[in-house]
């Protein structure tokens, strides 16, 4: 099982890393909640709807994906945990690179609860304008 386990994980962070909004979907059930630890801005609980959401929303800040580069992933029954940097260009030409550890929780094959932990004043910085952007619009609309 933790085999599986692992590759549900890689599977979820490269779905959203492209912003593939049903393949993320497809690794997540309807109650999971993932964490982004820390105090940024970027930071808190997300749902099911607001991760499926985010990965949408991610493709359009970050067209050509944030190109994980796993440094490990490692299972112990149904907690995975995954080590990785991601390598970006944002939609307004800067470089995003952070790196992360992420730890799942995985009940019958889907990711039911997990923590994000990564540079978050890089991602205030970076993306959060980014995010304040598509709010701004999708608030106009």
């Amino acid at each position: 099982m933790s085999e599986q386990n692992k590759q549900v994980v890689r599977a979820f962070i490269e779905a959203f890393s492209r912003g593939d909004t049903e393949a993320a979907a497809a690794c997540l059930a309807p109650e999971a909640v993932i964490t982004a630890r820390g105090f940024g801005k970027i930071c808190g609980p997300r749902s099911y709807e607001f991760i499926v959401a985010t990965t949408g929303a991610f493709k359009s800040l970050i067209p050509e994906g944030l190109r994980p580069q796993f440094s490990s992933i490692l299972a112990e029954g149904n907690r995975v945990a995954a080590e990785f940097t991601g390598d970006a260009t944002l939609v307004n030409g800067e470089r995003y690179c952070n790196e992360y550890c992420m730890t799942y929780v995985l009940e019958n094959g889907k990711i039911v609860s997990g923590n994000e932990y990564f540079c978050t004043i890089l991602a205030d910085d970076r993306i959060g304008p980014l995010l304040a952007e598509v709010e701004g619009q999708r608030e106009q609309a």
